[in-house]
C-alpha cells in the first residue's frame, strides 16, 4: 500500500519538532490526531519511526532515513504553495532561519528589524547557533555560515565581506604579561579559548604567515561556548582571547581590548545567507535575499 502523502507530511513535522504536541499545535489539530496518523503511517510500512517516551520523541534508523529523503520533496512543495499564493499578495508566513553566533552585521538589530519592519507578514524564527548540520532535514528556510562550511549544491548569497580573525587582550595584560611576538609563543600565555558544545574539543587558532596556514593548539585556562562571556573575561584581564575581528571591534575602539600578532592573520571569504537550489524560491525567503542586496551587507 502507497502511503498517505499527507501522513508522510505529518511525520516530517514531527520529526522537525521531536514533539507530538508542537506539531499539532503548528498544524491545528490534536496531539491524539497526530499520534494516530504517525502510528497509521507505520503500520502501512511495517516498521517503526519513533521512539515514544513521556518527554519526548526519538527517531528510530528508519524514521532518520524516511525524513532525511522526503524533507526536500516536502520543502519544494511548500514552497511551491506559498509561491502560487503570493502571487495576488504580500510575502507571508514563518521563514526559519539558522544562523552562526558570529555573523555579526546579519544579527544585528537594524538588519533583523529592517526585515521585519519591511515585511510585517513574515515571522522570523531566528536560531542561532554554530552546529553543522543539514538545513533541510531540520526544517530551516536557510542559514548563514562561513563560506567554506557551505556545501556545493547550496545557493549562496554574500552577507559580509572579507573577514579575519584576530587575537586580542586588555591593556592589563599587556602590562603584566607583555605581548607574545609569534604566535606559536602563545602557548606559554594565559588563554581563553572556545568550543561549540561541551564535548568537542576548544578550536584550534588558526594563523598564517609567508603565504602558508598553520594553527596552534593553545591550552585555554578558561573555555566556553558563549562569546560574550570570553569578551568580558578578556576585558577584565584574564588572558588573551580569539575571534572574529568584527566580534571584538566594539571593545577595541573603546580601548578595552587590544590586538596582538596582527601581521599573522590574513583575510578570508566571509559570511553567506545559503539555501537550497529550488525552482520556485518562497517568497518569504526571496524577500530576505532581496533585502540583503539592498542593505549592502557584503560591502
Amino acid at each position: 500500500m502507497i502511503p498517505d502523502l499527507n501522513a508522510l507530511a505529518v511525520f516530517a513535522l514531527v520529526a522537525e519538532e521531536r514533539n507530538f504536541r508542537a506539531a499539532a499545535d503548528r498544524l491545528g489539530v490534536t496531539r491524539s490526531a497526530v499520534s494516530q496518523t504517525v502510528r497509521r503511517l507505520e503500520e502501512v510500512l511495517g516498521v517503526a519511526l519513533v521512539r515514544r517516551t513521556t518527554r519526548s520523541v526519538g527517531l528510530t534508523e528508519a524514521g532518520e532515513r524516511l525524513v532525511a529523503s522526503i524533507a526536500p520533496a516536502i520543502a519544494e512543495m511548500r514552497s511551491a504553495v506559498e509561491f502560487v499564493g503570493s502571487l495576488e499578495g504580500r510575502p507571508r508566513g514563518q521563514l526559519r532561519l539558522a544562523v552562526t553566533s558570529i555573523a555579526e552585521r546579519f544579527l544585528s538589530g537594524s538588519f533583523l528589524g529592517g526585515f521585519a519592519d519591511s515585511y510585517p507578514e513574515i515571522q522570523l524564527d531566528v536560531t542561532v547557533t554554530d552546529e553543522e548540520f543539514d538545513i533541510v532535514t531540520e526544517g530551516y528556510d536557510a542559514g548563514v555560515r562561513l563560506g567554506e562550511v557551505i556545501e556545493q549544491d547550496m545557493i549562496a548569497v554574500p552577507v559580509s565581506g572579507e573577514q579575519r580573525q584576530t587575537a586580542v587582550c586588555a591593556p592589563s595584560y599587556l602590562e603584566r604579561f607583555g605581548a607574545p611576538q609569534h604566535p606559536r609563543e602563545l602557548v606559554a600565555h594565559r588563554c581563553i579559548g572556545w568550543r561549540p558544545a561541551p564535548k568537542v574539543a576548544p578550536y584550534r587558532w588558526e594563523f598564517g604567515e609567508n603565504g602558508r596556514e598553520f594553527d596552534v593548539a593553545v591550552a585555554p585556562e578558561i573555555t566556553t561556548n558563549d562569546m560574550g562571556l570570553m569578551i568580558k573575561l578578556a576585558i577584565a584581564g584574564a588572558g588573551i582571547t580569539f575571534g572574529m575581528e568584527e566580534t571584538f571591534a566594539p571593545a577595541v575602539e573603546r580601548g578595552e581590548l587590544v590586538p596582538i600578532l596582527t601581521e599573522y592573520f590574513p583575510p578570508f571569504a566571509g559570511f553567506y545567507l545559503y539555501y537550497p537550489s529550488r525552482r520556485n524560491l518562497a517568497p518569504k525567503l526571496r524577500a530576505l535575499v532581496e533585502h540583503v542586496q539592498r542593505m549592502k551587507l557584503s560591502r
